[in-house]
């Protein structure tokens, strides 16, 4: 008897991770785990928090959901403090075991510091060989590590000092929630790839991945933090700074598509209205005729009802999504290990039998899970099955905090949009173009060799130097870093 990731699961590309941190309240830690909860699609394999009550750090990591660490009474009773930070983490090529778990903390000659970082640093590698040179000791294979030895090593005094002249050593995308003795601190790389928003409760302030956090706990969203911007919030309030040189803005359009929760505020943009505005772009650029509009749930539906508004097709929950299966489950012979696919989603007959059914999903990655969908759809009686993909073919792999294949095993970096049609089983098969997505967020156009985004897992136009992988005796002993946090 083994146990193996849900194959729904394995062929979606996955967020690294969630930060949360609140400052200037006596339940800091408890409204920390609420975070943690709204923050839970962007993180999966282990969660942790870091609390300051004014003398001490205290601090609880744990592998698995939140839910599950951080539901007691006693546990948040250790973790006092009126301030708080909190990771969600979904590991990638490194170790899943706890001493990788974020927050990170160390003790400084300045005093404790604690991190949470979503993204991936591109020169980690180079930077650790570095270190270790110098006599540093890393006690995890993360990336974010490195951010903690280069500000032990920095001549700065102040805490949010050493932590700039370290991340003008950085190269990649970071979004950062620290803490420190009567401190707190968020900060977003230059060119602004991974989210984080800030915002109030009462006179306590909250920076977290995503406004849908602040939700949680009844905080009101106050703005985003700018690309390259540092905010420092202590006993004297919220202090903004710009310590870095300004970069084109490159905010990671995937969000929009598939990570980010559909009830966040991102970039002055509802999550959900854009879903819905790709939605209605790919029934411009690819109608068919068709009786049903069906998603793939549940990260096909926004785009699904606006597909179905534009095409004037009616809208069914065509697929049922069972929300009880967990990342996942036994497999003891072959026959389970195929009825396993089920586990997650079933059609719903009625809604298919005898139609002809558009889907609607996401992305394709490797292509295995749309496959499966496809043999479950025409099982249940479907006349014809289309599909259209809510984002352009996923050609290149992510480095900037998103867990994506390797280029070889992406289905749309080895065939062509027929062989993928073909490979998949389907009548007819439709992805947004760049433009369409460029125009469905609110772009006219996209600057083809400008992007307004980063989208390079779909055009190969990576904006950030990937330092570490042009190093060729990097290659081998990259795969020790848990990129992408």
């Amino acid at each position: 008897m083994t146990f193996t990731t849900d194959p729904f699961d394995d062929d979606k590309l996955k967020e690294e991770c969630g930060v949360f941190g609140i400052i200037g309240k006596d339940s800091a830690s408890a409204m920390t785990a609420l975070g943690l909860h709204a923050l839970q699609h962007r993180g999966q394999e282990a969660a942790g928090i870091v609390a300051f009550d004014g003398g001490h750090f205290n601090a609880h990591h744990a592998m698995g959901h939140v839910g599950k660490n951080f539901n007691t009474d006693t546990i948040i009773a250790r973790l006092k403090g009126t301030a708080a930070i909190g990771h969600t983490r979904y590991a990638t090529t490194g170790e899943g075991s706890l001493r990788n778990v974020q927050p990170l903390f160390a003790d400084f000659d300045f005093g404790g510091f604690a991190i949470a970082h979503n993204g991936n640093l591109t020169n980690a590698y180079g930077l650790r060989k570095q270190l270790v040179k110098r006599g540093c000791l890393f006690r995890s294979t993360t990336d974010t590590e490195v951010i903690i030895h280069l500000m032990a090593v920095s001549k700065m005094e102040r805490p949010e000092d050493r932590l700039v002249d370290a991340l003008k050593q950085i190269e990649g995308a970071y979004s950062l929630a620290c803490l420190g003795k009567n401190m707190l601190i968020g900060v977003r790389d230059p060119n602004g790839v991974r989210p984080l928003v800030l915002g109030k409760l009462d006179d306590a302030y909250v920076i977290a991945s995503e406004s849908c956090a602040l939700d949680i706990i009844g905080a009101e969203f106050v703005r985003d933090v700018e690309p390259g911007e540092m905010v420092v919030i202590d006993d004297k309030g919220l202090h903004s700074y710009h310590p870095f040189k300004p970069a084109p803005h490159k905010f990671c359009i995937f969000e929009y598509i598939y990570f980010a929760r559909p009830d966040s505020l991102i970039e002055g943009r509802s999550v959900y209205e854009m879903r819905k505005n790709i939605g209605a772009e790919i029934a411009r650029e690819a109608p068919v005729d068709a009786d049903v509009v069906v998603p793939v749930p549940d990260s096909g539906v926004p785009a699904a009802i606006g597909y179905a508004n534009e095409s004037k097709i009616p809208f069914e929950l065509g697929l049922i999504r069972n929300h009880y299966v967990g990342r996942t489950f036994i497999q003891p012979t072959d026959r389970i290990r195929h009825l396993g696919v089920k586990l997650k989603h079933n059609a719903n007959k009625k809604f298919i039998e005898g139609k002809r059914v558009i889907l609607i999903d996401d992305s394709i990655v490797r292509g295995t899970t749309s496959t499966k969908i496809v043999e479950m759809v025409r099982s249940a009686g479907a006349k014809e099955v289309h599909m259209r993909i809510s984002s352009p073919p996923t050609a290149h792999g992510c480095f900037y905090g998103i867990d994506t294949p390797e280029s070889e095993k992406l289905l749309a970096h080895n065939y062509t949009v027929e062989q993928m049609r073909r490979f998949i089983g389907v009548d007819s098969l439709a992805f947004i173009s760049l433009d369409g997505l460029y125009r469905a967020v609110g772009e006219s156009k996209r600057n083809a060799e400008n992007p307004q985004f980063c989208d390079a897992c779909f055009s190969g136009q990576y904006p950030i130097r990937l330092t570490d992988r042009e190093t060729q005796d990097s290659q081998a002993e990259m795969s020790l870093l848990a990129q992408g946090e």
